[in-house]
């Protein structure tokens, strides 16, 4: 059920998380060794479980710059398959295109999946079930979900590395707007502007989270993100079983400060570990492939090390 139970406990009594930063210089490469050998480090339960794949599929992509790119989603299914999965699906709803079919014809699905009738669904035509959420960061109380996703034994959510002319970033939490029906919320998915992004983001991540996130920073996108930036080669997948953590440590990637952006800064009280002394770097180091990002005016306040770019 995905559906989370995780706990949500103050800071000071979690106990560190582990981020994997792994090099991956094109989508040509060892895609399913690295993920393969990174889900094996991290121990996860997955022999017997069903898993849903959930990637940022936006809009109309040939270039890979606005979507998680092909051969990362094929990647982790694979890498899952390999680790005894008794079934490994790709859900997504996005939230501007209603013709899916579409996205995936554009970036060329098949070519990396092969048949995708037994292993994609719809999420924003999926049958739903009305859930409660676990906080009240938003004024939001409950949403009606995808059973897909409600009956995942696993949720892994695969975004792309990208900066946000909203939120700030959009990574493995902000990727959860696309769980949210189409066929109940329309397109765009305006409720969850209406009741806060970054509260919503929130109440989504606390009900339901993300059991692994794989951030697609290959090719990212820096500027006037998330679908009008500038590709930003990044070279590395960001791992891990904290969605807060791996959010946090690709925030510090892109020469950015996890603790100025809001709705990063309350999933660091109650969700998972924000600080940098609460997680546990493995793999590439982070001061190794930090990439400073540029960003639009109104997130200066969010460098550390970034550019800017007017708006």
């Amino acid at each position: 059920m995905a559906i989370s139970t995780h706990p949500l406990i103050p800071p000071s009594n979690r106990p560190p998380s582990r981020v994997a930063i792994r090099k991956a210089t094109d989508y040509d490469g060892k895609l399913v060794e690295i993920i393969h050998e990174s889900l094996r480090e991290f121990q996860l339960p997955v022999a017997g479980k069903s898993v849903l794949l959930k990637p940022n599929l936006v809009q109309a992509d040939p270039g890979h710059v606005i979507n998680t790119h092909p051969a990362v989603i094929a990647a982790a299914r694979e890498s899952f398959l390999r680790l005894g999965a008794s079934r490994v699906m790709v859900g997504e709803g996005p939230g501007l295109e209603r013709d899916v079919e579409g996205i995936l014809e554009t970036i060329r699905m098949r070519d990396w999946m092969g048949r995708l009738d037994d292993q994609f669904v719809d999420l924003n035509l999926d049958e739903v079930r009305a859930v409660d959420l676990r906080t009240r960061a938003s004024k939001l109380r409950r949403l009606f979900l995808p059973v897909s996703v409600l009956e995942a034994d696993m949720v892994v959510s695969i975004p792309k590395l990208k900066t946000h002319h909203w939120a700030g970033v959009t990574l493995s939490m902000k990727n959860l707007f696309g769980i949210v029906p189409g066929s109940c919320y329309g397109w765009p998915k305006n409720l969850l502007h209406w009741a806060g992004i970054g509260n919503s983001i929130l109440d989504l991540a606390t009900t339901v989270r993300p059991d692994f996130s794989i951030i697609d920073g290959i090719i990212a996108m820096e500027g006037n993100g998330p679908t009008q930036g500038t590709p930003k080669a990044a070279g590395v997948l960001v791992m891990g079983d904290d969605p807060v953590a791996v959010d946090a440590t690709a925030t510090r990637l892109m020469g950015l400060a996890p603790e100025r952006i809001g709705y990063l800064q309350k999933a660091g009280y109650v969700l998972g570990n924000l600080r940098a002394e609460k997680i546990v770097q493995i793999g590439e180091s982070l001061e190794e492939t930090r990439t400073p990002f540029v960003v639009l005016e109104q997130f200066c306040r969010l460098v550390e090390h970034s550019a800017r770019v007017n708006h």
